[in-house]
């Protein structure tokens, strides 16, 4: 099973959006995925990877919960 990790900006207080993306991940896929890990992190970081893969990079994309729900759906 996948297992999921986002990497959040401690300092700029990401912590929030990584746990609201978390939660929304294990809503919907619940046991589909081995884990969704948080990983902290700085300099304005917000990525998430499924295993090892990044499906999403704040630097590269507008925050959109529903479209990183989409591209791990695609890795599911």
């Amino acid at each position: 099973m996948p297992e999921v990790e986002i990497e959040y900006c401690v300092p700029c207080g990401f912590l929030d959006r990584a746990e609201n993306v978390q939660h929304v991940l294990l809503t919907t896929f619940g046991e589909r995925l081995d884990a969704v890990t948080l990983r902290t992190g700085a300099n304005g970081v917000f990525r998430v990877t499924v295993d090892g893969e990044r499906v999403y990079d704040k630097q590269e994309d507008a925050f959109d919960v529903d479209e990183i729900v989409r591209r791990v759906r695609d890795h599911v």
